[in-house]
């Protein structure tokens, strides 16, 4: 039986940082799909079968002249963008829908789509709700995206109420939360340090300002007044790497931190189960950047690991107060310290916080059921558009 077929649409397939998107395409069931993007990267660490790269169609300096500053077309079609976009998805007549990763880029391809007899549906992650003040137009353009799609996807109610304020129908919108494979990150029981002051803590993520690395720094350095063999292990890259590394010395730390760099799925289980506490003081940032839900902080809970983290995005939603984690005010140091020396101090409820912390993921982030309901959207949207109640 003939499934139906969505084109997901990546700009860049794929950036390290970008595993839940390969956990989405590779986990289909109900429908097939094939990758567009404009660049391929680290196919090694990311392959799959069908990847058509999205390359400009030639045009000449005539045509584009007449394109631009005659048709006064956008920039996607007198660069030639939008044919070659339509020549991938004609070669593809079986597309019923195209799921466009990311809202910026969906802003990016508003022509094409306005244009394109079939659906589109756009999903939001987090960094893609910022208003880009720099980009004349391009708050009118989202408007347009969210009018235009039969729905759209986010991945945390935080971010749901950031379109619900740029303009978008609520009743449009739906939950996509990230979802890991649960499988691969079993749980492990964690006993406390044999030495009473060898704690591990470790962060996973980018290394970038929403991730408050610096607020985890300095926390640290202060705890090690109270545990002198305390370790950090902060795993991951990025282009704030060598300031932190500066910030570990000039706190006179650096010797207890470690910076791991970019891990595989399987060492970052193995550091989870080397660690006791997970630690991640998100922060948004003055262009209004913010997370959804870490996919590094479902996994470190998978395997029993408790959280420190902030109220922000969507950390709330995944982390209960008192029961998985504790939670603080953004960039508040002085309330993380206190937290984290509460987990330490009372072991019973250490332990039962990372119980509860991983039984909380396999019930409302498994993979499976994540993809479950990222199909039934699919179908959803299909059957919108095709009763013509889109907008």
């Amino acid at each position: 039986m003939h499934k139906p077929v969505v084109a997901s649409y990546c700009a860049t397939f794929l950036k390290p940082e970008m595993l839940h998107i390969y956990r989405q395409v590779t986990g289909l069931r109900r429908f097939d799909t094939f990758v567009i993007c404009k660049e391929r990267k680290h196919s090694d660490r990311f392959p799959f079968p069908d990847v058509r790269v999205h390359r400009k169609a030639r045009s000449n300096f005539i045509r584009r002249f007449w394109m631009k500053y005659v048709r006064k077309e956008p920039p996607i079609v007198y660069r030639g963008e939008y044919g070659a976009l339509r020549h991938i998805l004609e070669q593809r007549s079986d597309v019923d829908l195209m799921h466009v990763y990311f809202g910026h880029t969906g802003v990016h391809l508003l022509p094409f789509i306005l244009r394109w007899p079939k659906p589109t549906i756009v999903s939001f992650h987090g960094m893609d709700v910022q208003p880009r003040e720099n980009q004349p137009g391009y708050l009118d353009d989202l408007r347009s995206l969210l009018k235009t799609a039969p729905l759209v996807m986010v991945r945390s109610e935080s971010l749901k109420q950031r379109l619900v304020e740029i303009g978008c129908r609520p009743d449009k919108i739906r939950m996509n939360r990230t979802s890991i494979p649960t499988v691969d990150f079993p749980f492990q029981p964690r006993r406390e340090p044999g030495n009473a002051s060898a704690w591990h803590l470790v962060q996973a993520c980018r290394l970038i300002e929403k991730k408050g690395l610096d607020v985890t720094l300095r926390v640290f350095a202060a705890f090690l007044r109270d545990c002198p063999e305390a370790m950090l292990t902060i795993a991951g890259d990025g282009p704030l790497e060598n300031s932190l590394r500066d910030l570990a010395r000039q706190l006179g730390v650096a010797d207890r931190v470690r910076f791991a760099g970019f891990l595989s799925g399987e060492e970052l289980r193995d550091l989870f189960y080397s660690a006791h506490v997970f630690i991640h003081p998100s922060r948004i940032t003055a262009d209004q950047n913010q997370e959804g839900v870490p996919n590094s902080m479902l996994e470190a809970m998978a395997t029993g690991l408790p959280v420190l983290a902030t109220r922000h995005g969507g950390i709330p939603e995944a982390v209960e107060e008192g029961r998985t984690g504790l939670l603080c005010d953004e960039d508040d140091e002085e309330a993380l310290l206190k937290n984290l020396r509460r987990m330490i101090n009372r072991l019973e409820e250490w332990r039962e916080m990372g119980r509860q912390a991983a039984a909380s993921v396999r019930e409302n982030y498994d993979q499976e059921r994540g993809i479950e309901n990222l199909e039934a959207i699919y179908l959803e949207a299909l059957r919108i558009w095709q009763t013509g109640r889109a907008d």
